[in-house]
């Protein structure tokens, strides 16, 4: 009987945390979007203001450290989102490469790191071509039952 309720109750315990799991992964992939499909592509910077961490800090393998959210918004809108600009970027994520993995204190969740790999294109005059791929880090922290992106490593970028 001793085992029977052990397997209940462990089985209860795992069913919980899947769950969790599943809800983290589903808001995080979410967010992703917000900030690349609607922030990156579409120049809709003001997800970025939402979802970024006031301390935030990027780290580029080739373009090196932005270390503050203002920064980081204001090398959005002169590079990315310039508006004269050819060339307009856009990020593509690699679905099935998505990781999450919770960070917990005391059992409670307080944050998650989130792991990808990611495509870039450079479009210019309609002609969409290939630029890298890259893998990245994305750490998340839950404040007041809501997500910020407070660190982002974008990594092992290789030109296709």
């Amino acid at each position: 009987m001793k085992q029977y309720l052990f397997l209940f109750f462990f089985g209860i315990g795992f069913s919980i945390n899947a769950q969790t799991y599943s809800e983290v992964y589903k808001t995080l992939k979410a967010n992703d979007s917000l900030i690349f499909e609607r922030s990156f592509n579409k120049c809709e910077l003001q997800y970025l203001d939402q979802l970024i961490s006031d301390d935030f800090e990027f780290y580029h393998d080739t373009a090196g450290i932005t270390n503050s959210k203002k920064l980081f918004i204001q090398t959005m809108k002169d590079g990315v989102c310039k508006s004269n600009s050819v060339t307009k970027p856009t990020r593509e994520l690699v679905e099935e490469s998505i990781e999450v993995f919770l960070l917990k204190h005391n059992g409670k969740i307080y944050g998650a790191l989130q792991n990808g790999i990611h495509k870039f294109f450079e479009t210019t005059n309609g002609h969409k071509v290939v630029g890298s791929t890259a893998k990245f880090s994305h750490l998340w922290l839950l404040e007041n039952d809501k997500w910020f992106l407070k660190r982002v490593i974008s990594f092992d970028h290789q030109m296709k």
